[in-house]
């Protein structure tokens, strides 16, 4: 059937008697939603058409999914599903009354869909009104609702269970580690007390010790305590909760988290965040105004610095008339709270053209081929974010000669502008502790992860992610012998040190903290903001300068010995992704940002960093792994054999009062968990060690999973990343066997003949010890084979490379700049250069930009300049 016929406006209507007879036959395709089962009544899986689309929204009433008129007909051609409930928001004009007001006109008693009011109408003149019927394809034959009396009794419960389901995306697992924020019961009845407390907008600190991080306002009463206990792991002496037990004063609120859209609030009497409705009353009342409030994590608002030097007001263009920017390649994000990290990374993402080839360029095969339910494949939501910020079906300008015409009829068309991504984030951070949570997020870490699921979920045949994988060449050289040792990894982005010692402006920057001392002893508003200026080129030569290896064993010497470690290019990707390392830990563990201006370039020439490998008259330092002296003392020993049992064999308990500790520093609790347990239940201190050394890598916040006994094949060698070559055991593995007493050719030769299971290649040299004397024999044998292996990944190489080389020159083509003081909080915004212009991407505000703040941001991007 034709789409015009099928969205004909002479859709059939069933007479009365006939409906029972109708829906008999797809009764059984009828379901009632139960729990547990998401219903899709607000958005389509393959676009971004909701009910207040001019289409409406049609839900099919077997699998609760939604979809928009331009899908309905892919999905009924798919399934074979025949009865949708069909869903329509209206905006109506209300009827004026006698004396002129406006009396409200609303045929449904209630609004039943779940969706966001049109703050651009004026509630006075126009009111919502939801319109439901049942549509059954082919024929398209429509009921309207309510239809109590002529409908089959199973077909009214599904209709008014539907309607009455909870959006999708609410926390409804018992077992989620963070549930939906309620509101307090206390917020309505607070009781204030009257005692003149006025709260300063800087210089706050415990009223019972000294620390000024992690505050609590209590709002009974006005008093700013330290905390300890709560949800967002910080750190303190608990004096906000012994205040709560003295005086029983229920709700505070944290200092540094108060903006115009709300802030965080904890019920001591509830024991948990909640939300308080009458926020900004309460604040009020101690002389805070929350819609002039922009806080940042040390307690000074915005505000308090001038705005020509402000970081918010720098990065986001304010003060400046901006133009809005609407059509293909303009579409704002709508931010869901503190999800702008994603929207700027998404934005960047989608202006690649790999990534509009793969994922939009493929649309039409995605949606065709993708899974029953669409909503849970990476690739079909790809697909649909990519088309959503592309088409400029949801960025279009408004016209006034329309509004006019719609005014004249009664009714209003909503101006699509910009799309809501919910679906999306609720798919890609499906199980990640960080980003399926409400809180601020590292841009950086949400790339990593972001190009780890495109990697897991190919599309096509070309990877869009290539063409940022580069390989790097690191060079390690032993001080004293003098000898090297070069290894290859692969990454994803170079990450540039602030080189603060080079900063050109020291004196000034001296100056300003002298200052900025004296006002904050004086408790006065601090000087103005003095940002350091940091060369590019000196940031460039301290990336390329060698740096100290801790605890570093050298296998010439045989013993510990000092050595330094450089890092080049062993290839150069097809998109640079340059990440500024601004952030690094304060005494209190908590992540600080260094606030500095870096003249980031137009045009980056990196090809000296070009590797160049083994260099004549080099000499390699020996293929030795570091020996482990064990103390002659059979408790030492038998801690020893408990620890490796406990780290590689068994999956051990999880000290939890360790994990605790770590979390508290401010690390996310599965990196703490994982920690934790592969240090052996050690401690935190050794726990805290692992983190330094692996909190870069793309999955530090990822759940951990632990292996069963035997399993340690597979999870160990993902874990000490194998380096390609398949039969090739994990180095640390043979480390672990060689610190045992075994010959490191018998440790690989155990290794290979047990698939690299650690357990089971023990049990093999323990059954075959007469091999141990003919080291030499089986040590060319494995030479040959490593041999053989190189000359396959050669040809493998050849034949269809992962790594994309070229020439090192660059031309900036995007950059994310973060405002705030820490990961943790602050807000993101991305800049993009297109059609020869740049333009600001600051949520759903899409804008020419006019002064790009180059020289202030987080995350850059570079395309390679044709050579």
């Amino acid at each position: 059937m034709q789409r015009a016929a099928l969205f004909s406006s002479g859709d059939a209507q069933m007479a009365a008697g006939d409906l029972g007879e109708l829906l008999v036959p797809y009764m059984p395709t009828i379901r009632v939603p139960k729990s547990g089962d998401r219903v899709y009544k607000t958005e389509c899986a393959f676009s971004y058409d909701s009910p207040d689309s001019e289409g409406g929204l049609y839900v099919c009433m077997n699998t609760f999914l939604g979809f928009g008129r331009e899908h309905i007909e892919r999905h009924y051609r798919k399934t074979g599903q025949c009865v949708y409930l069909h869903l329509k928001r209206h905006v109506i004009e209300k009827v004026p009354g006698a004396s002129g007001g406006a009396l409200p006109k609303r045929r449904n008693t209630k609004l039943f869909l779940d969706l966001e009011t049109n703050g651009d109408l004026n509630g006075d003149d126009f009111e919502y009104e939801d319109e439901a019927k049942l549509v059954i394809f082919p024929d398209h034959y429509e009921i309207s609702l309510p239809n109590i009396e002529e409908l089959p009794a199973l077909v009214t419960i599904a209709c008014d269970a539907l309607l009455s389901a909870k959006s999708p995306y609410r926390k409804q697992d018992p077992d989620s580690w963070e549930e939906e924020l309620q509101a307090s019961k206390h917020a309505k009845t607070l009781v204030q007390l009257d005692n003149g407390v006025r709260i300063p907008p800087s210089g706050w600190k415990c009223s019972k010790c000294d620390l000024r991080e992690n505050l609590w306002l209590n709002l009974t009463d006005g008093s700013v305590l330290c905390g300890k206990w709560f949800f967002d792991g910080s750190g303190g002496n608990g004096h906000a909760m012994e205040h709560y037990k003295e005086t029983g004063y229920p709700l505070a609120v944290k200092l540094g988290t108060i903006t115009p859209d709300g802030a965080d609030v904890y019920s001591f009497d509830e024991e948990e965040p909640v939300l308080d409705p009458h926020i900004a009353k309460h604040l009020a009342h101690f002389g805070i105004d929350m819609l002039q409030m922009q806080v940042t994590e040390n307690g000074l608002r915005d505000n308090d610095i001038k705005p020509r030097v402000s970081e918010w007001e720098v990065i986001q263009e304010a003060g400046v008339k901006l133009k809005p920017m609407y059509g293909p390649g303009y579409t704002g994000m709508k931010n869901l709270g503190n999800s702008c990290y994603l929207n700027a990374v998404m934005q960047a993402i989608f202006s690649i053209p790999e990534f509009q080839r793969a994922y939009v360029g493929n649309l039409p095969r995605i949606f065709d081929y993708s899974p029953l339910d669409p909503t849970q494949d990476f690739n079909t939501q790809m697909a649909k974010l990519g088309h959503g910020l592309l088409s400029g079906q949801y960025s279009k300008p408004p016209m006034k000669s329309e509004l006019i015409e719609q005014v004249m009829k009664e009714e209003h068309k909503p101006q699509h502008n910009g799309i809501s991504p919910r679906m999306f984030k609720s798919f890609i951070s499906k199980g990640h502790p960080e980003f399926s949570s409400n809180r601020q997020q590292d841009a950086q870490e949400f790339f990593l992860h972001l190009i780890n699921l495109v990697e897991r979920n190919p599309v096509g045949s070309e990877n869009p992610s290539d063409v940022f994988r580069f390989l790097v060449e690191e060079r390690t050289q032993c001080c004293q012998s003098r000898k090297v040792r070069y290894t290859e990894r692969v990454d994803y982005i170079m990450q540039l040190p602030v080189a603060m010692e080079a900063a050109t402006n020291k004196d000034e920057l001296i100056a300003y903290e002298l200052k900025r001392r004296e006002a904050e002893a004086a408790r006065r508003p601090p000087p103005e903001l003095v940002r350091a200026k940091i060369p590019f080129s000196a940031c460039l030569q301290a990336f390329a300068e060698p740096n100290n290896v801790e605890d570093f064993w050298s296998s010439a010497l045989q013993a510990k010995s000092a050595g330094v470690k450089t890092s080049r290019f062993a290839s150069f990707p097809e998109y640079l992704v340059v990440q500024i390392k601004k952030f690094t830990f304060g005494l209190d563990w908590i992540p600080k940002k260094l606030d500095v201006s870096i003249d980031m370039p137009d045009f980056l020439d990196i090809s000296h960093l070009r590797a160049r490998g083994l260099q004549p008259g080099e000499e390699e330092l020996p293929d030795i792994a570091p020996p482990i002296i064990i103390p002659n003392d059979p408790k030492v020993d038998e801690i020893r054999l408990l620890y490796f049992r406990r780290t590689f064999l068994i999956a051990l308990d999880i000290d939890e009062s360790s994990v605790m500790q770590l979390a508290e520093m401010g690390f996310p609790l599965e990196a703490c968990r994982k920690a934790v347990y592969c240090t052996g239940n050690l401690g935190a201190e050794v726990a805290f060690n692992w983190i330094i050394a692996h909190m870069e890598e793309p999955d530090f916040a990822e759940p951990l999973v632990i292996p069963a006994f035997g399993e340690v094949a597979s999870s160990g060698a993902a874990a000490f990343g194998a380096v390609g070559l398949d039969n090739q055991p994990p180095e640390e593995m043979v480390a672990i066997i060689i610190s045992m007493g075994f010959q490191r050719n018998l440790a690989i030769q155990a290794l290979k003949a047990a698939n690299n299971n650690l357990e089971r290649a023990l049990e093999w040299i323990f059954s075959h010890p007469e091999l141990e004397e003919e080291s030499e024999p089986a040590l060319d044998m494995m030479d040959m084979e490593n041999n053989a292996n190189a000359n396959i990944l050669a040809e493998t190489a050849s034949g269809g490379p992962r790594i994309k080389d070229g020439s090192g020159r660059y031309e900036l083509f995007g950059f994310i700049s973060h405002m705030g003081t820490s990961t943790m909080s602050g807000h993101y915004v991305c800049h993009l250069k297109k059609e020869g212009r740049w333009a600001i991407y600051n949520d759903l505000r899409v804008c020419a930009s006019e002064r790009p703040p180059k020289d202030l941001g987080y995350i850059y991007f570079y395309h390679r300049i044709p050579s």
